[in-house]
């Protein structure tokens, strides 16, 4: 199974012959990247090898991938793959740890692909959880995780600081799902990763991130695994500069998903979820406006604060928010026209201010008992927290009683689109004139309960 790759992208032998499987078993190709590490990758290349043997049980074969070594990595390299049956090594011109697994990976007749650090820095037991739900299907995509429960990590504080706020800033910015984008311990089944490459343009450190946010954008499924990993006190990566690489490939990617261009040609997994019909619409627009009324509560409630206690300032700005937030809900939420019931729906959203005044007066209540003297900045804080509960109740009653479109369906201003067919005859049964009307009793279409939405 040895090859060596002496030329940048070109063979130096023919590829090895797909593997017998048995109809069973699948193909595993690991990925060593490395760069000038002549000191380690013999003892890691070896230990990978030994571990594999003995507990993977699908054939493998481990791939080190020199990017532009000026040491003696590749004479390293040749070696093992010329000693160990499983090993193969080839040679890239240049740098970049993207670029090596999008060479090996773009061209492997493995099932499954996967890659990890020549430091081996994340324990091996980690490896078969990692590749199991790609060989059964379960998964599209597998990561070790560092940050997520279950781990065990040892490392210094400034790299952790960095990891976390790094994965971080992918949740908040990126709407990232996943907890690690950085462990150097990942695998895909090879038909997904060959599909994901050519949208893939990082060749660097930043290769993994954008990779998975690709596949999480495409509804792929990525499966994690929590790791346990030891930090490598010899590890040479520049830390500063590998960080802005990161932010700009994060601007990059969050310029394509803006203009719609961060697509590959791989299908979802399955069908994603639908919401209930109207709801895609309706909750955009009631989102904006209840940001919109929590601000404006807040600032008459600080207003209010100057004269009076804060249960009743609290009370008045949730009436006076309350109104406007029904009034522009039925309007933009729920396509409500019209003065008519207008009063009787601003009645039933009352019952909505209820639950917020109970919701609001309980948070404040409980902020001055717990620290009789808290500031009054902290008040608003409190605010914030039980109109979040509120709106969440609230949306559900005007979806599901107040503007519900069965008590809109005669309701003469609602937007919602109507039928501009014509009503049609049905044909008269029985005997009669062909040209002229339909016999006594027979019913028509017009006759038909307008149908429901």
């Amino acid at each position: 199974m040895n090859q060596l790759v002496t030329e940048r992208g070109t063979p130096a032998a023919p590829p090895p012959p797909a593997p017998d499987h048995g109809g069973r078993e699948r193909l595993v190709e690991v990925v060593v990247p490395v760069h000038n590490e002549e000191r380690v990758l013999a003892a890691s290349v070896e230990r990978l090898h030994a571990y594999l043997d003995d507990n993977l049980p699908y054939p493998f074969r481990i791939t080190i991938a020199d990017n532009a070594s000026t040491d003696t990595t590749w004479w390293v390299a040749e070696e093992l793959a010329a000693r160990l049956a499983r090993v193969r090594a080839v040679r890239l011109d240049l740098k970049g740890r993207g670029r090596a697994l999008r060479h090996v990976w773009s061209s492997s007749d493995a099932d499954v692909v996967a890659y990890m650090d020549v430091d081996l820095s994340t324990d091996l037991d980690a490896f078969l959880p990692l590749v199991a739900p790609l060989i059964s299907g379960h998964s599209d995509l597998a990561i070790g995780s560092r940050l997520t429960r279950g781990s065990a990590v040892v490392r210094g504080p400034r790299r952790e600081v960095i990891s976390r706020c790094y994965n971080l800033l992918l949740r908040t910015a990126l709407a990232a799902r996943f907890t690690d984008a950085q462990c150097g311990f990942k695998a895909a089944r090879t038909e997904i990763v060959q599909a994901l490459l050519p949208s893939v343009q990082d060749q660097e450190w930043f290769f993994d991130t954008e990779l998975l946010l690709l596949a999480e954008r495409n509804g792929l499924r990525i499966h994690e695994v929590p790791v346990d990993w030891v930090d490598d006190p010899d590890s040479r990566v520049d830390v500063v500069r590998t960080a802005l690489d990161d932010l700009r490939g994060m601007t990059r990617v969050g310029r394509r998903m803006l203009t719609g261009a961060f697509r590959a040609p791989v299908g979802a997994r399955r069908p994603r979820p639908e919401l209930p019909a109207g709801m895609s619409r309706q909750l955009p627009a009631f989102a904006v406006i209840g940001i919109v009324s929590t601000i404006a509560q807040l600032l008459l409630f600080v207003l209010l604060r100057t004269v009076m206690g804060p249960l009743l300032a609290n009370a008045v700005s949730l009436v006076v928010t309350t109104i406007g937030n029904t009034a522009a809900n039925r309007r933009f939420t729920f396509g409500v026209t019209g003065s008519e019931r207008a009063f009787r729906q601003q009645l039933e959203g009352g019952l909505t201010f209820l639950i917020g005044l109970a919701l609001s007066t309980g948070g404040l209540a409980l902020l001055h008992a717990a620290a009789p003297g808290a500031s009054r900045a902290l008040e608003p804080a409190a605010l914030v927290a039980a109109n979040g509960a509120a709106t969440l109740v609230r949306f559900l009653l005007m979806r599901a009683w107040i503007f519900h479109p069965r008590r809109l369906r005669h309701h003469p201003a609602a937007t919602e689109p109507t039928s501009t067919e014509p009503t049609a005859t049905a044909e008269p049964v029985g005997t009669g004139d062909p040209g002229g009307a339909p016999p006594a009793g027979t019913a028509t279409m017009a006759d038909a309960e307008e149908p429901t939405r």
